[in-house]
């Protein structure tokens, strides 16, 4: 009888607390890509799917909103999908988000690719080539071209010419390679591989409901809650093996972007990179010229190795980093060779030029502004026209010190006999000679000086030099 006790009483109270609920346990981890995606995306996702496994994730969320991004930080993001443990789902959201360019490859690359409702994918032409696709094949070509109206050949038909085929150009280059990886994403993943193509050669895109019935997506998901529930049970493939799912009832753990990768979002701006760099130039240009302030020095270091740092990161032209060089190094001649200015205009023409030059790509919010550049172009030319205008005004003034300076000032004769003598010239006395007999007392003007020897006149008259001019 108390064995039996024993028993109701653990089935009543024990094993009620051990109980699970479905889902218990399990975790969702979720990530965000927002905006453009560079070099801090890339960052974030390679750690938040590293993350995810420590945690012990069944299943990883990208969920995206993108216009697009860079080419290096998309394949970045696409390698690291590709070779995590974890199954990851790419879902486009919320509503009137989009996953256009870079998003299209990423949503191609993913274990599960979803969108919800109002959202659309597409428009993958590399934006770098300039963005316009080929022109379609003249389907009058050849002997169509020979045709009258009537369809009967023309007296020129079968004398079509064979035009050799055109080199391929690095535009080709760059799109025959674009298609070639997302059609691989799509062979891998088992989608559209046919308008996956289309998205990078023609442009084109996609709604969400449209995608589903395409092939391009595996399903629609109104939220986060349906999503998990619609994806319970499938079967993906994680590193060549088969894998099913269990997320009905996940728990969604967020994951935020850490201090670091909010830094690297920060310094990768193109915009503060710019800056960064001028900074840390004219820091070290200003501690040269000045030594031992000492902050300018380290402050310029500091900024200069930081904006190198981002623009290491950023697809810079090379041919506008070489402009903005040598403007930087014209500016500074100006301040050393008498160019009058000629130094100066041209190399804040060349940094103006080369800041526009400066990243090679046409992709939102991965570009210099032209607000920035001309603020920063237009104070420089100030501070140059500033150092212009007082420098000719330098050249117009009296000489102030030396022994040039005596030359126009005046002076009294200490004592004199026949055409020489001496001279009190600011409290000094000078030998002098003159062409006439001065009297002691008498003053006189400095005409020149030679040596430790003055010539003077009389204060009244002037020399021949002074009255042809």
């Amino acid at each position: 009888m108390p064995a039996l006790i024993a028993a109701l009483l653990f089935s009543l109270v024990v094993a009620p607390a051990g109980a699970k609920e479905p889902g218990a346990g399990k975790i969702a981890v979720l990530l965000e890509i927002k905006g453009p995606i560079g070099p801090a995306t890339s960052d974030y996702i390679r750690r938040g799917l590293e993350k995810a496994r420590k945690r012990g994730a069944q299943v990883v969320i990208l969920r995206m909103d993108t216009p697009g991004g860079l080419d290096t930080s998309m394949r970045e993001i696409i390698q690291d999908m590709l070779t995590s443990p974890l199954p990851v789902i790419v879902y486009v959201a919320p509503g009137g988000a989009r996953a256009a360019s870079a998003g299209t490859y990423i949503l191609y690359a993913s274990n599960v690719a979803a969108m919800a409702p109002g959202t659309n994918l597409g428009a993958a032409t590399p934006v770098r080539i300039g963005g316009a696709p080929p022109p379609a094949p003249d389907k009058e070509s050849g002997e169509d071209k020979g045709r009258n109206e009537n369809g009967e050949k023309g007296e020129d038909s079968g004398k079509t010419e064979s035009k050799p085929a055109p080199h391929p150009t690095m535009t080709d280059k760059v799109l025959n390679d674009a298609v070639a990886y997302i059609r691989s994403l799509a062979q891998m993943r088992g989608r559209n591989a046919e308008w996956a193509e289309k998205a990078v050669t023609e442009a084109a895109s996609l709604a969400a409901e449209e995608a589903l019935k395409a092939g391009v997506i595996d399903l629609v998901a109104g939220d986060l809650k349906e999503l998990l529930e619609k994806v319970d049970g499938r079967k993906v493939t994680v590193l060549n093996q088969e894998t099913e799912l269990h997320t009905a009832g996940a728990a969604i753990v967020a994951i935020e972007p850490d201090w670091r990768t909010k830094l690297l979002a920060v310094i990768t701006n193109p915009n503060l990179a710019y800056i960064l760099l001028l900074i840390g130039v004219y820091g070290l240009i200003f501690e040269f010229t000045n030594p031992g302030f000492v902050a300018p020095g380290v402050i310029g270091a500091i900024s200069l190795f930081l904006g190198l740092f981002a623009l290491h990161l950023l697809p810079v032209n090379i041919a506008g980093a070489g402009l903005m060089l040598l403007g930087l190094a014209f500016m500074v001649a100006e301040a050393f060779v008498p160019a009058f200015g000629a130094l100066g205009i041209g190399g804040v023409v060349a940094f103006v030029i080369g800041s526009v030059m400066l990243l090679d790509t046409d992709i939102p919010g991965y570009g210099v502004s032209w607000q920035v550049i001309a603020a920063i172009g237009g104070t420089t030319s100030a501070f140059f026209a500033v150092v212009l205008v007082m420098a000719v005004k330098a050249r117009r003034r009296p000489v102030v010190s030396g022994t040039e300076e005596l030359i126009g000032s005046y002076g009294h004769v200490a004592d004199w006999a026949d055409r020489k003598g001496r001279v009190r010239v600011g409290g000094e006395l000078w030998q002098a000679s003159a062409a006439h007999t001065l009297e002691p007392g008498a003053r006189v003007r400095i005409a020149a000086i030679d040596g430790l020897a003055l010539t003077v006149l009389p204060a009244d008259e002037k020399n021949e030099e002074e009255d042809h001019g």
